[in-house]
């Protein structure tokens, strides 16, 4: 049996990028999946076949794969949840697969798959943590996952409307002060070192931004709304996920409730995990 008669699929976590500081370099995996295969005979339940212009078979496409795709998603598009990023990371993974049934395929070209996704993304945090699992930083070709001291619950409170990432990115300024830029380092550092050390009294401060988070909230007052409400209650930390307009929230799991009740209506809120594993290949090998 060739490779490309094998039958697989690539599961994908979501993600949550930034989280505060770490403007286009940190990146959360969540435990919302995007799943792609090769069309072979019949779908899978609730699976659909891909048209030209989803950002998975562009991606199948770009690294040289070949052939018909079906997804299922569970991922809100539109909302800060990285779809398009784990989206893309699927599609090379695929696209990879179909040349090649290595075990360790993942391991090998994670660079490569990283490189092609952060040229198509534009930018690296969602891809890198829908690649690796966990939580990411990720600059100049490169990923290293952080050490985890908490397992903690992520509520996200996703409202209806939906934002572009690139409009989004129009409204940030082009420099920053010097201010600025050490405040968000000095902030980006504590928020990893907190996140290692399990030094849950120290989130909410490590989680503060001057890059974006202020001007994309002008823009979008109910996920203000929704950070101030998730704090006032016992949630560790809040942030805007992403570009918005979904925003996040780290609490422990006894608090759970809490933080759900403390958050408006208008939204639809989600209990979720932090993905340890990343993104993944199932099936024959």
């Amino acid at each position: 049996m060739s490779v490309e008669e094998l039958k697989f699929s690539v599961r994908v976590p979501a993600s949550s990028a930034n989280i505060g500081p770490g403007f286009d370099a940190l990146g959360m995996a969540l435990t919302l999946y995007f799943e792609l295969g090769l069309v072979d005979g019949d779908l899978p339940p609730g699976a659909e076949v891909l048209t030209e212009h989803h950002p998975a078979l562009q991606a199948f496409v770009y690294a040289g794969g070949s052939g018909s795709l079906w997804a299922r998603n569970e991922i809100p598009m539109g909302r800060g949840l990285g779809f398009s990023g784990a989206a893309r990371v699927g599609g090379v993974i695929a696209a990879l697969r179909q040349k090649s049934s290595a075990s360790n395929l993942l391991s090998v070209e994670r660079e490569n798959i990283l490189a092609i996704t952060t040229d198509l993304e534009g930018h690296p945090d969602n891809v890198a943590a829908s690649l690796v699992g966990g939580v990411t930083a990720s600059a100049s070709g490169k990923v290293a996952k952080l050490p985890l001291a908490l397992r903690p619950k992520i509520v996200v409170w996703v409202p209806e409307s939906k934002t572009s990432t690139r409009e989004s990115r129009t409204t940030l300024a082009d420099t920053v002060s010097l201010q600025d830029a050490v405040f968000n380092i000095g902030h980006a550092t504590l928020l990893m070192a907190a996140l290692a050390a399990g030094d849950v009294a120290t989130l909410r401060v490590a989680t503060q931004d001057r890059l974006h988070q202020d001007v994309r909230l002008t823009g979008a007052p109910p996920s203000r709304e929704a950070i101030a409400c998730a704090l006032s209650g016992p949630a560790w930390c809040a942030w805007l996920s992403g570009s918005g307009p979904t925003v996040a929230a780290m609490c422990s799991e006894a608090d759970v409730l809490s933080v759900v009740a403390s958050l408006p209506r208008g939204g639809e809120i989600k209990i979720l995990d932090i993905d340890l594993v990343g993104a993944q290949i199932l099936g024959a090998e």
